[in-house]
């Protein structure tokens, strides 16, 4: 405890978004929580997309899922992609902030808590092996270790490959999107036994279309998932 006390003397606990000090580590601050825009009330029982209206027992949609097939049964996500939301998932895909990930793991697991049961086990949306090399790791791996030790369930890490290589899809339209992860996610062959029977949790960084997520979940169930559902950092939410 000593030595606890002393690197944090040393080195004090800071805010993971502005780096003001704050009471408890890998946190944010009091004006930067406010001004992130978690999810939370009425919400898209397929994608976690915030919906307006009073809290209901039925399973509602959004205007997307209720016009886009969903290869998925259910859905949620932590924050919506704007604002500090937007900083943070940057910060954890290009810039190197690793760390991100516990945070953003407990997050999320309040999100997905209610997805989650005894057969559930933890699989990340694939990088191409370029990309990786590039990138050094996969963001969505890091999520899902994180986020499988907050959820106390089992996680499967490389259970999907992405054999293809697809541009990257900022700009595209949803169509576009679709067409090119077309086929781009298959599941591991050595995994297979892994994934079969289970209720498969799908972890990425951002939702945009749901392209990414679709071709995951069509590769789980080939796999012999029993069910997918999904669970992302942020969602990209119209006029947020």
């Amino acid at each position: 405890m000593r030595l606890q006390s002393i690197i944090r003397s040393i080195y004090p606990p800071q805010c993971v978004s502005c780096d003001a000090l704050t009471e408890a580590e890998f946190g944010l601050c009091g004006p930067c929580w406010r001004e992130t825009k978690f999810i939370g009330g009425v919400i898209c029982d397929t994608c976690g997309a915030p919906l307006p209206g009073d809290a209901s027992d039925e399973a509602l949609q959004c205007d997307d899922c209720m016009t886009i097939a969903r290869p998925w049964a259910r859905g949620r996500a932590a924050l919506i992609y704007t604002g500090i939301g937007r900083t943070l998932v940057l910060r954890l895909k290009h810039g190197d902030r690793t760390e991100l990930a516990r945070p953003a793991a407990q997050w999320m697991a309040r999100a997905a808590k209610e997805l989650i049961n005894e057969n559930s086990l933890l699989i990340p949306v694939p990088l191409h092996w370029v990309r990786l090399a590039r990138r050094r790791y996969n963001q969505a791996a890091l999520l899902v270790h994180a986020l499988g030790a907050e959820l106390d369930r089992p996680v499967c890490p490389d259970g999907l490959l992405r054999p293809r290589k697809t541009a990257p899809l900022e700009g595209y339209s949803r169509e576009a999107r679709f067409t090119a992860l077309a086929d781009a996610i298959v599941p591991n062959p050595k995994r297979v036994d892994v994934i079969t029977g289970k209720s498969v949790l799908l972890v990425d960084d951002v939702m945009t279309s749901g392209a990414t997520l679709a071709a995951s979940a069509e590769a789980a169930m080939a796999a012999g998932a029993a069910d997918v559902s999904i669970v992302t950092l942020a969602r990209v939410v119209k006029d947020a």
